[in-house]
């Protein structure tokens, strides 16, 4: 079973699949992070540490059924009209419905926070998730639909690799595993930056937004959806995380700046008052 790994192509599809599974597991972390933050605060830790555990079973059940998921892909119904024709497949119509979700869950959460400001404390207190059940059941419909696509691509980077095809499906599972227990490392941070930080709950939020119309992009693309005789065609993922990613930096350098300035301020107060 282990001799694949004296193979130079395996070692490298595992720290690719490993940085891979990283990458695409940004989303999730975010999405766990907002739903751990409505739990009691003596629950939110092991809310965000179940929810991985849970993410890297669901996501090895997965490699297990991957012949199943392939099979999702195609289309068992076909819509066409004058203006608008696609198939209808069962991958399609889940991440379709997951951007749906994405969508309503971020754009309501950031209504609460925005436009109703006076009621802030009070709408958190019923908008808070009493049952650690109901918070889990979230994070594993969710983490569902994020990993369909990145298993899928982690099959088609292993496939050829190793003389018998368990060899790939091991490097799959070591991949899961080692990349979920990175993720378990640094969420609950993640999970306490963001909740310390309300710009950055607001980006979070806003990153979910984004990560939800892909969605729905992606399931418009599996579908080959035409549209007035334009083709919808899938975001590529490296423009989404490099406008995360550089929003992250600017927010960072926003931050930092605030808290530079903060003592500055201090200090002049300080100088009025010695003044009068």
């Amino acid at each position: 079973m282990f001799e694949i790994f004296s193979s130079p192509d395996a070692w490298v599809a595992l720290l690719t699949l490993t940085f891979l599974e990283i990458v695409l597991g940004i989303d999730n972390i975010v999405f766990i992070s907002i739903t751990a933050n409505k739990l009691p605060k003596e629950q939110q830790k092991k809310a965000t540490n179940l929810g991985l555990l849970l993410a890297m079973v669901q996501r090895i059940i997965l490699l297990f059924l991957v012949s199943y998921l392939v099979g999702l892909k195609e289309a068992f119904y076909h819509v066409e009209t004058s203006w608008i024709s696609f198939g209808i497949s069962g991958q399609a119509i889940i991440l379709f419905a997951g951007g749906l979700f994405l969508l309503y869950k971020s754009t309501s959460e950031i209504h609460e926070k925005i436009d109703m400001p006076e009621h802030e404390e009070e709408n958190a207190k019923k908008k808070t998730i009493n049952s650690l059940s109901k918070a889990i059941l979230q994070i594993v419909v969710i983490d569902f639909i994020f990993s369909i696509d990145s298993i899928l691509t982690a099959v088609g980077m292993t496939n050829g690799i190793g003389s018998k095809p368990e060899h790939s499906l091991i490097l799959m599972i070591i991949a899961v595993v080692i990349s979920i227990l990175i993720m378990m490392a640094f969420a609950n941070k993640i999970r306490e930056f963001i909740h310390e930080n309300p710009s950055m709950q607001l980006l979070a939020l806003s990153f979910l937004i984004l990560i939800g119309f892909m969605l729905i992009t992606e399931a418009a693309h599996l579908s080959d959806a035409v549209v007035f005789q334009q083709e919808i065609g899938a975001i590529p993922k490296g423009y989404l995380y490099f406008a995360i990613a550089f929003s992250l930096l600017v927010e960072f350098l926003n931050l930092k700046m605030k808290k530079n300035s903060s003592p500055m301020v201090k200090s002049d107060d300080l100088d009025k008052k010695i003044e009068q």
